[in-house]
Formats: C-alpha cells, sequence, structure tokens
C-alpha cells in the first residue's frame, strides 16, 4: 500500500525542486544589476519563512501585501507556499473605501507594505496586528532570520494568493488560487505555449494580477528568469528585449499604441519573443499587425480569466502575416468546456451559450463570498458569465458578458460584435459599445470610436457596420472620443458602466 502523499506535490516543493536542479541558474532580477540566482532566492525565501514563523504565522493565515512590483512582492509568494500561508495581493489602485473592503474580508495577520503606500495603509486604517514595510529594515530582519524547513502539513489544495477581481459593479471579490492551480497554470504555459526554462519573463504589468503572478510563478518551475519591472517602463523593457529571450511579451489592450511607439522610437530588435500581446478582441487589427511586425512573433489570442488562469480558450495565436484575421478561439489544454443555455442545458454548435468550465486551473472559489459561490459553481462547473459560439472545426468565438446585453426590440445585442466589426475598420483606433435607453426600442446601441477627427465620419462608420451587421445591431450614434478618455480597469478592459453614464 502505498503512503496517501505519494502524489503530493505543492508548489513549494516543486519550486525548491528547481533550486536544487539549477542552483546557479539566474532566477530573479530588478532594476540595474540586482540578479538572484535560484539558490540565492531559495535562500531568502526560507529565511523569509522563517520570519513569518516567529512572527506566529501558521499555516491558512493570510497576509496582505500592498506593493508596486518588487522583488519581494514574489519573494513572499514563494514563502507562502513554503508554510502554506496565503498572499493577498492588494490592488494599489482602488479608493480607500475598496481598499478597506478588501483587506477586512480576508482578516491579515499581517500587512506587509512598500514605503510608497504606507501612508495609504495609514489612512485606510485596516484593523491587523503587525505591519512589515519592505525597504532597509526589512531586508536586514529577513537576512537575520534563521532558515525554516518547509512545513510537511503543506497540502497542494493549500491555498496560495488571493486576487481580487474586477467587477463592472459592486465591491471586488477574492479569488483563492491554490497551490495546485497555479502548478496546472505552469503546465499550460509549457504545454501550450512552449514556455522553458530558457525563457525570461518581463514582469511589468501588477503583481496584484494574475497575468504577472501566474506567469511570473510558472517561469520559476519551468527554470526561467523573471525580470521585474516597476510598472510600464518602456525604455527598459525595450533595453530587455534587446538582451533578453522572452517567452511570452504582455502587451494589454490600450497600451499596445504605446508598445509600437517606443519600439520604433529605440529601433529596437527583440532577441527573440514566442509570443506577444494578449485578448485580440479588444484590440485593433492593425496594432496587432504592426506589434507582431515589430516584435517577429504571433499574436495571443488569449481568453481566460483570474478564476481559470488562461485556460479555457486560450490555445491559439494570429499570424498576421498569413492572411486575414481570425479572432475565433482554440480551446487550452488541461481543461473541459460546455457552452449552456439558462438552464444549464448544453447548447449545440451555432448557438451561443455561456462558457462553462471544469480543470486543474480552476480557482478554489471567493474567500468569505458564499453566495456568489453558489452561483458560479452550479451542477459540476464553473460558470464564466462569457457567451461563446462553437463551430464544427472545434473554434469557439466570444460573444460577449452574459451580464452586459442590450436589449433592443425583442432582440438580444452583444456589444463586443459590434465592436469587433468597429476595430477591424482601418481608421478606428478603439472601440467601446454600451447601451442607451429608447422609448420605442427599450435600448439601443451607441458607439464611442477613438479617430482622428480628421477620419471620423459617423455616417462611414454606420455604412461600415450594415455591411457586416444584421440592421437592429448597427449603433444609433457614434461619439468620439480620445484613446486616452476611455475609461479601463487595471486589466486594460474598458468599463462601459462608466461610459454609460455619459450617454
Amino acid at each position: 500500500m502505498k503512503p496517501a502523499n505519494a502524489q503530493s506535490m505543492d508548489l513549494g516543493a516543486l519550486f525548491r525542486e528547481r533550486v536544487r536542479m539549477q542552483p546557479a541558474a539566474p532566477a530573479l532580477a530588478g532594476v540595474g544589476d540586482a540578479v538572484l540566482t535560484y539558490a540565492q532566492l531559495a535562500d531568502r525565501v526560507a529565511r523569509l519563512a522563517g520570519g513569518l514563523r516567529a512572527l506566529g504565522l501558521r499555516r491558512g493565515d493570510r497576509v496582505a501585501m500592498w506593493s508596486e512590483n518588487r522583488m519581494e512582492y514574489i519573494e513572499l509568494e514563494l514563502a507562502a507556499a513554503h508554510l502554506g500561508l496565503i498572499v493577498a495581493c492588494l490592488n494599489w489602485r482602488l479608493s480607500d473605501d475598496e481598499q478597506r473592503h478588501c483587506i477586512r474580508l480576508v482578516e491579515p495577520e499581517l500587512v506587509v507594505v512598500s514605503p510608497r503606500y504606507a501612508e495609504s495603509l495609514r489612512r485606510v486604517g485596516a484593523a491587523t496586528a503587525q505591519v512589515l514595510e519592505l525597504g532597509a529594515t526589512f531586508d536586514a530582519w529577513r537576512d537575520a532570520c534563521a532558515p525554516l524547513p518547509p512545513d510537511e502539513s503543506v497540502d497542494p489544495e493549500d491555498g496560495l494568493v488571493i486576487l481580487y477581481t474586477s467587477g463592472t459593479t459592486g465591491l471586488p471579490k477574492g479569488a483563492l488560487v491554490s497551490q495546485r492551480a497555479m502548478a496546472a497554470r505552469a503546465l499550460v504555459f509549457a504545454a501550450d505555449y512552449g514556455i522553458r526554462g530558457d525563457d525570461s519573463f518581463i514582469a511589468w504589468s501588477p503583481l496584484f494580477h494574475m497575468a504577472a503572478t501566474d506567469h511570473s510563478l510558472a517561469t520559476l518551475l519551468l527554470g526561467g528568469k523573471v525580470l521585474v519591472c516597476d510598472g510600464l517602463d518602456l525604455p527598459l523593457v525595450c533595453d530587455w528585449l534587446a538582451r533578453e529571450p522572452v517567452g511570452w511579451l504582455l502587451a494589454m489592450p490600450g497600451m499596445i499604441e504605446a508598445f509600437i511607439d517606443a519600439l520604433r522610437a529605440a529601433g529596437t530588435r527583440p532577441r527573440s519573443v514566442r509570443l506577444v500581446g494578449a485578448m485580440a478582441d479588444l484590440v485593433p487589427h492593425q496594432q496587432i499587425t504592426e506589434l507582431c511586425e515589430l516584435v517577429g512573433a504571433p499574436y495571443f489570442n488569449s481568453f481566460g480569466s483570474t478564476e481559470t488562469g488562461l485556460p479555457p480558450v486560450s490555445g491559439g495565436t494570429l499570424d498576421p502575416a498569413r492572411g486575414p484575421l481570425s479572432l475565433a478561439k482554440r480551446q487550452s489544454s488541461w481543461c473541459l468546456i460546455r457552452l449552456v443555455d439558462e438552464a444549464g442545458n448544453e447548447v449545440p454548435e451555432g448557438t451561443p451559450g455561456e462558457m462553462t468550465v471544469r480543470g486543474p486551473t480552476l480557482f478554489s472559489g471567493y474567500w468569505g463570498n458564499e453566495r456568489a459561490n453558489a452561483e458560479s459553481f452550479q451542477g459540476g462547473w464553473f460558470h464564466m458569465g462569457d457567451v461563446f459560439v462553437r463551430h464544427p472545426d472545434g473554434s469557439l468565438d466570444f460573444v460577449d458578458r452574459l451580464k452586459y446585453l442590450i436589449k433592443s426590440g425583442g432582440e438580444n445585442i452583444y456589444p463586443a460584435e459590434i465592436e469587433r466589426v468597429l476595430l477591424a475598420h482601418p481608421g478606428v483606433r478603439d472601440a467601446a459599445v454600451v447601451r442607451r435607453r429608447d422609448a420605442r426600442w427599450g435600448e439601443v446601441p451607441v458607439a464611442f470610436v477613438a479617430a482622428d477627427e480628421s477620419a471620423f465620419d459617423a455616417a462611414a462608420l454606420a455604412a461600415f457596420c450594415r455591411e457586416r451587421l444584421a440592421a437592429y445591431k448597427v449603433p444609433r450614434e457614434f461619439r468620439r472620443i480620445e484613446v486616452a478618455d476611455l475609461p479601463r480597469s487595471s486589466t486594460g478592459k474598458i468599463q462601459r458602466h462608466e461610459l454609460e453614464k455619459r450617454v
């Protein structure tokens, strides 16, 4: 009879095994010459774990992290894996009331804060027993701590991080991602995108989001190097691109034009990039083409979430050099998906249905929110709230968010469908569609279009839409807006509810 834990592999153990295999390899780098090898990083992690244990933290306790991107962020996440702690990754873009809610939700035993946000923490007045501020004193304290052996009671299903979701309404929810889910997400990086131990990842997007945290930890489990950047420092990113082999170069909607301008200005020729970009549905086709030409890599046709990781349908890329772009998605590895109607019945091919998911990359539920868990996990599947259509060749097209529909004369209109048409127009730099109350039809679509003033022609845009959409889907009004004035979440998604207030 085999031992009950013989199949168990928590994330901390996987990281320590990688350290054993390549102790001298570079693991973590920051601005300047700061580089840690895997052995040096592992020593810091073990000492930090020892310090956290000395402060009284035990398996299952929460540590809130309020900081910009720093090397210590990843050290803390690995130390949490070592001990079975949970890091609540606070979104520094939130208001005081939202931040207060996020801290109180998880009831942390400890808050780790950078000097940049120390005053904000004092202003929020979060009730917590202990606070550690990053800096020279923190470094000296950590280095003086005795390295702690790993906690053998840690289980792969133990929570590792809480990532706060950015819903369009209401207060943020805390998505609990386990060590098992994070390890499975690393497998997807390797299986679907070919990320290897000789690839680097530039962690410029906030580590309080899944794009940076997932990929940083996956890179370390696979043996690569994480380059930590305090925000989108484009000159630094261009310099790293010229020197480092990069697996996935993350480029968010709303920031791609800045990427393109910086690459052109610097004359940067990337050493090597496997894939670039994210969320192709939200990006003008011309920007996709330009970015791919500059970087020399295909565009990542992704669709995932905080709750699922990059699955369920991030299995494909777009190569503008091979012809017209098709935004149809391919299913990711290591997941099962069903498209269902309101009653939970699977819909036939060609019929829009809500995407539901099963798989090891899934999160463990929303912290302290049983109502949301009951709504999201029905019938043994996680309901994403996103509507897709499946085609006979197995590809899937995103239709829209389930909860943001325009009900016009008894017809359902999905704004994303109209936005995709507008983004294919050569003169459109960005676009968003919202609903407006209408005495006759109930609701009608209104389009906010970012285009040069000389190129903005509402009649021409309407004609362009009529050629590609049913008449009832054509926006009744086109409003010009600057790209910078489009309200976005911290993941780059346009916040329709903010635009809706203007109509």
